[in-house]
């Protein structure tokens, strides 16, 4: 079973997208939706939160766990590595994976939350694999409680991420890490925004699928449903009528959210 977490709804952009590449694998998903937003907060705490999520989802019966939250894994991959002795994938190298096959002019935007930006990851993990390579980050504290709240297609959401992009604009970037799983949710406003020569590193896609070449490296690891149909079960430590409602738009369809 996939176990797979996150600070609110953004990590179901990942689960949806191994839902679809790992059709007969079962996934367990916690959405730390009490605690939301992780940006905001301390290393120490995120990684506390951290350590009780996994400790959440391997009680359940996971195999791998997939750090969901970009912030968590900026902080806290190597503590849980520490702690637990199952698989942890985060949501960084894979994206970082991607900008490098991606970019031509090795000009990189990265867009997270606070806690992500300040820990330097993306940059760290980039220029040591190409270090002819700038980038350029912007810390966006606003946009994981306006897409939790629901707030994708409104007025103050355009303005506010015209407000985070303006930064890039004369930086030649040819590439913008989306640095958050929530942020996938906001594609639609931040292609027009940031240029349609830019291209866009969706976390939660290339997270899909790492994992899914990771499982078919290690076919032991975690077990196919074979002739069972793959059980979906999506925990929340808090539940919203936004919540239930953006959780079904991530999706497309109705969503049973399990509160714990």
């Amino acid at each position: 079973m996939i176990g797979i977490f996150d600070s609110g709804i953004g990590g179901m952009t990942v689960a949806r997208a191994v839902e679809q590449l790992l059709p007969d694998h079962s996934i367990l998903y916690l959405g730390d939706i009490a605690r939301t937003p992780y940006g905001t907060k301390s290393a120490e705490t995120i990684t506390d939160y951290s350590l009780r999520n996994t400790e959440f989802l391997l009680e359940k019966g996971s195999g791998v766990i997939v750090i969901a939250c970009n912030t968590a894994s900026s902080v806290a991959t190597e503590r849980l590595r520490q702690e637990f002795r199952v698989p942890i994938i985060e949501v960084v190298t894979p994206a970082v994976h991607a900008v490098l096959a991606r970019s031509q002019s090795g000009r990189i935007g990265v867009i997270g939350t606070s806690a992500t930006i300040r820990s330097n990851v993306y940059e760290r993990s980039i220029t040591a694999l190409a270090p002819d390579f700038r980038v350029f980050s912007q810390a966006c504290p606003l946009l994981v409680p306006l897409v939790e709240e629901g707030w994708v297609n409104k007025r103050e959401t355009k303005m506010i991420l015209r407000r985070y992009l303006h930064p890039f604009r004369d930086k030649q970037i040819d590439t913008l890490v989306l640095g958050c799983t929530h942020y996938p949710l906001l594609r639609d406003l931040i292609q027009p925004r940031i240029g349609k020569r830019v291209g866009l590193v969706d976390s939660s896609i290339e997270t899909a699928r790492y994992l899914q070449s990771f499982l078919a490296e290690n076919p032991g690891l975690v077990r196919a449903n074979g002739e069972q149909p793959a059980t979906h079960t999506y925990f929340v430590t808090d539940l919203t009528d936004s919540v239930q409602q953006v959780a079904a738009r991530i999706f497309n369809r109705p969503m049973e959210l399990e509160l714990v």
